[in-house]
């Protein structure tokens, strides 16, 4: 059993019933927070302009199917970074990043890096991308560059097997197909649905005029070649670099 997929044990619960172990935030640290809120740029955090949710599959046993909620900042036109959450609510956790390039710079990278990325095609067509409360009308063009985009996507917290904190090894993530094993489950769009209000199938029908390049690199989604995941495994070095010390 690969290191991210081995279960961490039993993490005792908070008190006051929330998931996520530690004592309720002080009054102190609330008012530390929100002067920092008031003097400090927060530059990185600001340049978040998206929200998008969809789903993702551990790679290494894809009968694991997660919501994401990413929220995205666009460093240029070739290159998005994602902060990755398991809801859009004021409590949702932090659980991976995922990095998405174009079909450019995909393609410049070296085979080995390529599969460890997922095509982003079947993804948007079939409704399964969206973004939340905004008229599609608005994300037409935007969905048509994404279909061309590649993503590599690490989860750092498995919230889905229980975990109450982020525990073990980063967990490589593959988007869905439109083959087996990397089929969606049902019962996970039905749940979206009945929050959002919208439907895969209502997001289908207005993307059918976005153009899919038949040129989607095999090495991304490389399981569908070879039917077999990554996963990481965690071992100790038999030694370590040490910084010299100051004279």
């Amino acid at each position: 059993m690969a290191s991210s997929d081995e279960f961490p044990g039993v993490v005792p619960n908070r008190s006051d019933g929330n998931d996520t172990p530690g004592k309720p935030l002080t009054v102190g640290s609330q008012l530390i927070d929100k002067g920092a809120q008031m003097l400090q740029s927060l530059k990185p955090i600001k340049q978040v302009n998206q929200h998008v949710c969809t789903f993702a599959m551990y790679s290494h046993d894809m009968t694991r199917q997660i919501q994401t909620h990413h929220y995205v900042t666009r460093l240029n036109q070739d290159f998005l970074q994602c902060a990755v959450y398991d809801s859009d609510s004021s409590t949702a956790r932090l659980i991976g990043v995922e990095y998405i390039v174009s079909d450019r710079i995909f393609e410049s990278l070296p085979v080995e890096e390529q599969k460890l990325w997922h095509s982003h095609a079947y993804e948007i067509k079939a409704g399964l991308w969206m973004n939340p409360r905004v008229p599609e009308i608005i994300q037409k063009s935007e969905l048509q560059d994404l279909t061309k985009s590649y993503g590599k996507f690490w989860c750092t917290w498995q919230v889905d097997r229980g975990d109450v904190l982020p525990l073990g090894a980063p967990s490589l993530m593959m988007s869905p197909q439109e083959v087996n094993p990397g089929m969606l489950k049902p019962e996970m769009l039905e749940r979206r649905q009945e929050k959002y209000g919208v439907s895969h199938e209502s997001l289908m029908q207005s993307r059918a005029g976005i153009v899919v390049s038949e040129k989607i690199n095999t090495n991304a989604d490389y399981w569908k070649n070879v039917g077999k995941g990554f996963a990481i495994d965690i071992e100790q070095t038999p030694e370590m670099k040490l910084v010299a010390p100051f004279p």
